[in-house]
């Protein structure tokens, strides 16, 4: 592999990593907030229970996210100090504003959240906790702000120095509130609350199957159904209005998702299959008509082909095309797992069929998946851009870099991101062969009024 290659594959494989922990900890956030929110509205002290317990939880993955993120930063200006040197302006007011507005408030209050249960009143708790959701929320809106200038840059000027050309903000506004910043941003919030609240689901109905804390976890699994019904629905209305925009500012990109090659009056949309890039063709199942429905609710309004586009700014089209599909299967899998719940619920029978409860345990797996091919289809879909129409990946390297260097580097990171997962997945079984009950003994506050649930 060549160096531009090598360092794309080391910058994948740190971020792929650190993207497990961001969207966990919003979500699992918003799933604190309402679980002690229950607590203060009901008085039932098994809310509080569980409010302790996933607290735990919640800072395992606050630490590592926090851990794993501080690697990029570095790889900015070891790996793409070109890119460095062009976006530092941009770059830099962004994370600034995602240092003072959103690290320090949730860093700040999780300190409360996770040690102030003996030593603050119950309504500054669940004011904390509140403002660690905020903050880890506010954290996601700097980072995607920043990652959506790359791809529909405004509110800058091109200026040149010694080193050579960069991104200077006039409009800082502009720039925060670029073209694609709002969809892309309600589209991460929706998809990382499904994330939290699939992994309280899977814990949860683990508990109904084994037995243990039954009480508990039928109520987590309630709580944790409200945020996966809301996660899954406003992906899907999120993602539609995204990739609407997608066509509209970024079209080759738009058209590499759906294998769309040619233009065309009326546009296919295909479900799913296989892209034959050297004869420019797609086989496999369609909807007649269906993309310019989609995006111009016309069956008949011409779609932008990549025949419009050179071969040299196309980016990879089959390996976008399935990632971007495999995304799209699984949101609608957890839309018919969301339905097929509340038809449940409905019925009184949520608690009553195994099978149904193995599916809560496996549907942690989806939004993670869904993660990580969605970053990959947006991302790779920008290529051979960095900051789209502006700046080439190749230009953005570094050049004192070696091969040897990179590669190397990339075999230590996966090394130490393979051991971090063990790492990871070892703390969090151990929190949960423990139970809800563990960590309200050990923090003594209710000793007068425990007692045993685990039936």
């Amino acid at each position: 592999m060549d160096l531009v290659t090598l360092s794309r594959v080391q910058f994948a494989l740190t971020i792929a990593f650190h993207y497990i922990f961001p969207p966990l900890s919003i979500g699992l956030g918003w799933i604190l907030v309402m679980l002690e929110g229950m607590y203060l509205k009901t008085g039932d002290i098994e809310y509080h229970h569980l409010t302790k317990f996933f607290v735990s939880i919640f800072a395992l993955i606050f630490g590592l996210g926090v851990a794993t993120g501080l690697v990029m930063e570095f790889e900015f200006g070891t790996n793409w100090a070109n890119y460095a040197r062009y976006v530092g302006d941009i770059f830099g007011s962004a994370i600034a504003s995602e240092g003072l507005f959103a690290f320090f408030l949730e860093s700040g209050f999780l300190a409360v959240l996770v040690f102030g249960w003996n030593r603050v009143n119950k309504w500054v708790h669940f004011i904390s906790t509140l403002m660690v959701a905020l903050g880890a929320t506010f954290s996601a809106v700097w980072i995607v702000v920043i990652n959506s200038w790359m791809h529909t840059p405004q509110g800058f000027k091109i200026v040149q120095n010694d080193f050579g050309y960069k991104a200077e903000i006039t409009d800082f506004w502009a720039m925060v509130f670029n073209p694609s910043a709002i969809e892309r941003l309600s589209h991460v919030l929706f998809g990382s609350l499904l994330t939290g609240a699939t992994l309280v689901l899977s814990i949860a109905a683990w508990y109904l199957l084994k037995n243990r804390f039954k009480s508990m976890a039928k109520k987590t699994i309630m709580v944790a159904l409200i945020g996966v019904f809301i996660g899954s629905f406003g992906q899907l209305v999120t993602g539609h209005f995204s990739a609407k925009k997608v066509a509209e500012t970024q079209p080759a990109k738009l058209a590499a998702f759906e294998g769309h090659y040619h233009s065309e009056e009326t546009a296919d949309l295909y479900l799913f299959g296989w892209v034959d890039e050297a004869n420019e063709t797609v086989h496999g199942l369609k909807v007649p008509g269906g993309l310019s429905f989609l995006l111009h609710e016309n069956f008949s309004t011409k779609v932008t082909g990549l025949d419009q586009f050179e071969h040299s700014v196309r980016p990879p089209v089959n390996f976008i095309f399935q990632t971007y599909h495999l995304m799209i299967a699984i949101g609608m899998g957890l839309i018919g797992f969301s339905l097929l719940s509340a038809y449940l619920w409905w019925k009184g029978s949520l608690f009553k069929y195994r099978w149904y409860l193995w599916m809560c345990v496996a549907a942690v797996m989806g939004p993670q998946i869904a993660n990580q091919v969605g970053w990959y289809s947006a991302e790779v879909g920008r290529q051979p851009w960095v900051v789209y129409g502006l700046l080439k990946t190749k230009d953005a390297v570094s050049e004192m870099l070696t091969t040897e260097v990179v590669l190397s580097s990339v075999i230590l990171f996966g090394l130490i991101y393979l051991l971090l997962f063990i790492f990871f997945i070892y703390l969090l079984n151990d929190k949960i062969q423990k139970g809800p009950m563990y960590y309200s003994v050990r923090s003594r506050r209710d000793s007068g009024i425990l007692e045993d649930v685990a039936s």
